[in-house]
């Protein structure tokens, strides 16, 4: 039996929020395959080839989904599900992206999860049922070669992190939701982006102040010219978030409960000018949460 994979690897995706739609034909015979897998299956990675792309663009579907697919599913996947994550990534020389129907009927996307143009969708408990699978094309509607691959061990950036107990956390990667230029004097303040806490690597890897579970790439990256006033990042958030910052300096500033109730603060009373990779964690475990990122030149009111 193979060890349990808890870790996200080095891309996070934060593109795993459910997502309500009906446009693509579930029903429909997949274009390459039709897979059943049970947890602990042999052969991990399943891959299959492929051809990205096709004709429908994905972005009328709600939210996080994009590029071009085909109506039909590409790869069908019957999954037994046991106590392993799952991860469904595409790897391509072409910049792809995944669409994934779940098994609750919720639609779930992804871009660049797992680095390099490749997309992630994973499941932390993914639930045993239908997968529908659709590898995408991101700017046109062109077909390109890719392949699929559905694993318990590995996230498709080509590491294996079923023995390695920490994913590789990128904070010079592109982030995940927004670059940000701001100088001190700014307005509006707080400057806000609403995004999702949590990811699949343990925060704690970073230093003794770090908590919290966050993504393997930056939410937001604030390129921030200083003046004299002290800049505050926080979060807001209905569950328990934590925040973790690499600064102009280089080093960790990381926070759990800063903010009032259970949210997080890092704040500079002399900051640096240059840029500041933040990442928004959930405290608890790995799961998804809508949360919004504040960067504010003013103290909480909570604080």
């Amino acid at each position: 039996m193979k060890p349990i994979a808890y870790l996200l690897a080095a891309a996070t995706t934060v593109a795993l929020l459910p997502l309500s739609a009906n446009a693509q034909d579930t029903s429909a015979e997949p274009n390459y395959e039709t897979i059943e897998l049970t947890a602990g299956f042999e052969n991990d990675p399943y891959t299959v080839s492929l051809q990205s792309g096709g004709e429908i663009d994905a972005t009328s579907l709600p939210d996080n989904c994009a590029g071009f697919i085909a109506n039909a599913p590409d790869v069908r996947l019957h999954y037994e599900a046991g106590t392993y994550p799952l991860y469904i990534s595409a790897l391509s020389s072409e910049d792809t992206t995944l669409v994934v129907n779940g098994p609750d009927g919720e639609w779930y996307c992804d871009d660049d999860g797992a680095g390099d143009l490749n997309p992630l969708v994973w499941f932390d408990a993914p639930r045993s049922g239908q997968y529908d699978i659709w590898v995408g094309t991101l700017n046109d509607s062109t077909m390109h070669d890719a392949t699929l691959s559905i694993s318990e061990v590995s996230s498709g950036s080509g590491e294996d992190y079923s023995d390695d107990p920490v994913a590789q956390i990128d904070f010079g990667a592109e982030p995940t939701y927004e670059t940000v230029s701001l100088t001190a004097g700014f307005t509006p303040d707080p400057y806000s982006v609403s995004l999702s806490s949590g990811g699949g690597n343990d925060a704690s890897q970073l230093g003794d102040t770090c908590s919290g579970f966050i993504a393997g790439v930056p939410d937001v990256r604030l390129m921030y010219e200083a003046g004299t006033i002290p800049l505050f990042i926080r979060t807001r958030s209905g569950v328990d978030t934590t925040l973790a910052v690499n600064a102009p300096d280089g080093q960790w500033y990381c926070d759990d409960d800063g903010s009032f109730d259970v949210n997080a603060q890092v704040w500079f009373e002399k900051p640096g000018s240059g840029q500041y990779d933040i990442f928004v964690g959930t405290y608890a475990d790995r799961s998804i949460n809508s949360a919004t990122l504040e960067i504010s030149e003013l103290m909480s009111s909570g604080k």
